[in-house]
């Protein structure tokens, strides 16, 4: 059974559009860590929040992502530009097309 989740994060004011950037500038080597979606998403009506779906072969491969440098290095550059009020919801992923 693969992992996955969905979370959404606020940014400051004007932050949206650029924090977008940050996070879709590191997905080359995300395959290779062993992801197998990640999609970055935001809504017409609501200019300060990203939600990004990630499924991963395992937890595992999503905390091992988490510690290389591409990846340090973009949170750190995004973090300036959020608010701090964060969802997330964990998953079992069970199935589904493009999976």
């Amino acid at each position: 059974m693969t992992y996955g989740y969905i979370a959404s994060m606020k940014t400051q004011p004007g932050s949206r559009d650029e924090v977008v950037c940050i996070l879709l500038s590191g997905v080359d080597g995300l395959r290779e860590a062993g992801c197998h979606l990640y999609v970055v998403s935001v809504s017409d009506d609501d200019d300060a929040t990203i939600w990004v779906t990630e499924v991963w072969e395992s937890k595992g491969h999503h905390d091992a992502s988490l510690e290389l440098p591409e990846t340090k290095a973009a949170i750190g550059k995004a973090m300036p530009m959020l608010t701090g009020e964060f969802t997330r919801q964990e998953l079992s992923v069970m199935g589904g097309l493009g999976l």
